[in-house]
């Protein structure tokens, strides 16, 4: 247990926000963001792979036979 809340702890700073203004960017900026959400997606994509397949043994598991 720590004692200080969660909350107080300094959040790492994201290469890219939902929705923020882009007009600013440099196309170097813009592509730096496109990269680091690729890698992202991919990311998520596995880790859905993964819960999915974690799913599937459980259900073949604990499926009742016919």
């Amino acid at each position: 247990m720590s004692i200080f809340p969660e909350d107080d702890r300094p959040k790492p700073k994201s290469v890219h926000e939902i929705g923020q203004d882009l007009s600013m960017l440099s196309l170097a900026e813009i592509d730096q963001r496109v990269e680091a959400l690729k890698a992202e997606i991919e990311r998520l994509a596995e880790a859905r792979a993964k819960k999915d397949a974690s799913r599937s043994a459980a259900d073949a598991f604990f499926r009742k036979p016919d």
